[in-house]
């Protein structure tokens, strides 16, 4: 296992005091190894879950040849420039083989699904034929022969992989896992995440209000992200800014969990315990990152009974927090879940407003994104964007990503956005 200064040396140009945002998460990506641990899991349960393994097909789906609707079989071969007459032997339903055969100048009605007779390769819908007792009229030019057919082995070949080791088991996974006939699948073990806000003047829900003090948001805000990121959640509360509380917590979490997250504390020149109860702890970097909001932030580890777990310190202002996970801790907790890389998706839109904008930084404004009547996506800032208001990212649907080294955003200009859908 590397040490944080193994790590940094391995970055061109490391400055903990003014740190890319791009670093963070090649930094991360080597600070954080994936979960070892499996388990077998039933199918319910393996929803949002990390596979383990390749799922591999034990068999071919579909199994056999089947019509792709309903319509009549027939042997494309005998299309040409002519209408085509048949004479119809009968139906073949889905669930069930046709057991007799169909020879030349013959056709055979066939419901979707229904298992195509040998010498049959051809489905005609039955909306283009004309049907007159047992007779069938095909015209000409309404199909080419192998038409409608679905092929054995279309979906999935027996002894194919499915799905592949770090995939997260979507709804559709689901549905392709039950249809191989396997009632469980072998998945990732749960990641563990501890999460606990650190400062005097933080209150618990249900505390009585007092001067200078503030409720905690923070936490519910984590717990929220993590849900959705589908980790276990160990909420530790609130700590004071008290060492021997500090140590404990840590080293509970510690003990507890495979990451730490934390909240206040790590801000440059703050005068409480928490930055120095890391650095006893564990091996802690403490960075001034080049971002707005969230500038400062810790990551390391600590150990504790035999095992290590990430420490992720983030900012103590409600909107930081926020945008300091989007943007680097969940891209680390999936790789500690065993998960693929899945960097966020950033649609390209159209500024509806002017932008300030330092270059030398990245930055992270809250914004709704809207389609216009001709197609086009416009994204406008929440209005103030202040690290502490945290009703700008209720108002929002996403961040408007200014990239490092871009300057001031006029109206019409090119911007990108990471919503917020199914993370936030």
């Amino acid at each position: 296992m590397k040490t944080i200064e193994q790590i940094a040396a391995e970055l061109q140009g490391y400055d903990p005091k003014a740190l890319p945002a791009d670093q963070v998460n090649a930094f991360l990506a080597r600070l954080v190894e994936p979960i070892s641990e499996s388990e077998d899991v039933g199918i319910f349960d393996a929803l949002g879950r990390v596979l383990a393994e390749d799922v591999v097909s034990p068999i071919s789906v579909p199994p056999h040849d089947n019509s792709a609707m309903d319509g009549f079989a027939f042997d494309g071969a005998a299309l040409g420039e002519s209408p085509l007459v048949l004479s119809n032997l009968g139906t073949a339903f889905a669930g069930k083989a046709w057991a007799g055969r169909v020879g030349a100048g013959e056709c055979l009605k066939i419901m979707t699904g229904a298992i195509m007779p040998t010498g049959l390769d051809t489905v005609v819908p039955i909306e283009f034929v004309k049907v007159d007792g047992d007779t069938v009229t095909v015209p000409s030019g309404v199909v080419k022969p192998g038409d409608n057919r679905r092929f054995a082995g279309e979906d999935l070949m027996a002894g194919q992989p499915a799905l592949r080791r770090g995939q997260t088991v979507g709804p559709a996974a689901l549905g392709l896992i039950a249809s191989l006939g396997l009632p469980t699948v072998r998945v990732v073990r749960r990641a563990r995440v501890a999460y606990f806000s650190t400062g005097d003047e933080i209150l618990s829900l249900g505390e009585a209000p007092r001067e200078g003090a503030v409720y905690d948001s923070n936490r519910y805000t984590v717990f929220g992200l993590l849900t959705r990121l589908g980790v276990e959640v160990i909420d530790m509360g609130v700590i004071p800014d008290e060492p021997v509380r500090l140590e404990a917590a840590f080293r509970e979490a510690a003990a507890r969990a495979d990451a730490i997250i934390t909240s206040g504390g790590v801000s440059m020149g703050e005068a409480d315990h928490t930055k120095a109860m890391m650095k006893q702890l564990g091996d802690v970097a403490f960075w001034r990152i080049a971002m707005r909001p969230g500038r400062s932030m810790a990551v390391g580890r600590i150990s504790e009974k035999g095992k290590s777990a990430v420490l992720f310190g983030l900012p103590g202002n409600p909107v930081a927090v926020m945008v300091t996970f989007l943007a680097f801790v969940r891209p680390a907790l999936q790789r500690l879940m065993g998960a693929e890389a899945t960097p966020p998706v950033l649609l390209q839109a159209k500024s509806g407003e002017a932008m300030r904008k330092k270059p030398g930084r990245t930055e992270y404004q809250r914004g709704t994104v809207t389609r216009e009547a001709d197609g086009t996506l416009v994204a406008r800032t929440t209005g103030n964007q202040g690290s502490g208001v945290l009703s700008s990212m209720v108002q929002a649907n996403g961040l408007i990503v200014l990239r490092h080294e871009q300057g001031n955003v006029a109206v019409g200009d090119a911007v990108e956005v990471m919503l917020f859908d199914g993370v936030v």
